[in-house]
């Protein structure tokens, strides 16, 4: 078998020339120079698949790296024309980089996996076999967590359970953003723009044929997380908000309970005024801890509306969900593109299909 540096400097071909691919690998990348090479090798050997032909290609979008990620990721571009390369000018986030790979792949499937080397390109072909057995995703649902705390593992099994009952979308348990996708949804998921994304939760709310593929997440092989606590909290935030009004909810049930805390109040202290008037009530105690609970209810469901107007109002901005500095190996620009700047425009989007409708030309092959 020839060595993967070989299978992949075997043809020197042009992003012209490349017909098709079968299989669209898309990574997100942050400040991974330290994994890159492995990362290189690892897809070399898995792109060997028979099944795949040849016909693959794998989009990195660098999400504003401040090391030498991107210059990595370019001269590993250089010598194959499958790689391809999405620069963002500046770091907008996991999920927007997920976002323009999806909207920039063209392969009949689509698989999403991070730069970390903790999901495994070599699952991708269990689960290329889920697809061929008529479903149209497949995700990755994580037997075993290695290297992760304890805290970690708790709040994240808490946040998908506790999502999964608030937003009345059957968003898989114990899964992330690892899976592959048919052509159809695909399309269908580049006809959703909004700006705070959660992808996982987009996927189940598209429906389709969906099933688990079971794997053991490995440790990050090199590097630091790049998911700290207040960066998964907003995450968590804008999962619950972008899926469901549950917390809006909350303040007309909080309303309620206050109002009747407060009508038994009232109905106590009148009957102890009128059948035992030598009672003297001391007030100045309750009288505090009530106004303390209807302020700080105020207050709490303030910023829960606070959220949600916040989310209104950076929608109709319709700003672009990214924009991208520089591409490299992408059909129609030979070789490079230097410093093109390029945001996802309506006509990009308009190839995607009415929700929920599949085309004929579109179905995987």
């Amino acid at each position: 078998m020839a060595s993967p540096e070989q299978a992949l400097s075997s043809q020197q071909m042009s992003p012209e020339n490349v017909s098709r691919p079968k299989l669209s690998l898309v990574i997100p990348v942050f400040n991974e120079q330290a994994t890159i090479a492995e990362l290189h090798r690892r897809l070399a050997l898995f792109t060997q698949l028979p099944a795949l032909e040849e016909q693959w290609e794998v989009i990195f979008v660098d999400d504003g790296s401040r090391d030498r990620s991107a210059a990595l990721l370019a001269e590993l571009a250089e010598q194959e024309p499958r790689y391809r390369l999405l620069s963002f000018s500046r770091n907008f986030g996991h999920q927007a980089a997920i976002t323009a790979g999806i909207d920039r792949a063209e392969g009949d499937a689509v698989a999403v996996l991070d730069a970390d080397l903790q999901d495994p390109p070599e699952v991708v072909a269990a689960m290329l076999d889920k697809l061929r057995e008529g479903y149209d995703v497949a995700y990755g649902v994580r037997r075993k967590r290695h290297s992760e705390t304890l805290f970690k593992r708790a709040t994240a099994a808490a946040f998908y359970r506790l999502i999964r009952s608030m937003t009345g979308v059957d968003i898989p348990v114990d899964a992330g953003d690892f899976r592959l996708m048919s052509r159809p949804v695909v399309l269908t998921l580049r006809a959703l723009r909004e700006q705070h994304r959660f992808v996982r939760g987009m996927v189940a709310w598209v429906g389709f044929r969906q099933t688990a593929v079971y794997y053991d997440r490995e440790a990050r092989f090199a590097g630091e997380t790049k998911y700290p606590l207040r960066r998964m909290l907003q995450f968590a935030l804008d999962g619950l908000t972008s899926f469901s009004v549950v917390p809006l909810r909350l303040a007309m049930w909080l309303g309620l309970v206050a109002g009747v805390i407060a009508s038994l109040g009232g109905v106590l202290s009148l009957l102890i005024k009128l059948f035992v008037p030598t009672i003297v009530l001391p007030g100045w105690t309750g009288i505090m801890v009530a106004v303390a609970f209807g302020f700080s209810a105020q207050l709490l469901m303030t910023g829960i509306l606070g959220e949600y107007v916040g989310r209104i109002y950076e929608e109709i901005k319709r700003r672009p969900l990214y924009v991208v500095a520089q591409e490299i190996n992408f059909s129609g620009q030979g070789r490079h593109a230097e410093r093109t700047v390029a945001v996802p425009s309506a006509s990009r989007e308009a190839g995607a299909p009415a929700i929920g409708h599949r085309s004929a030309s579109e179905r995987p092959r």
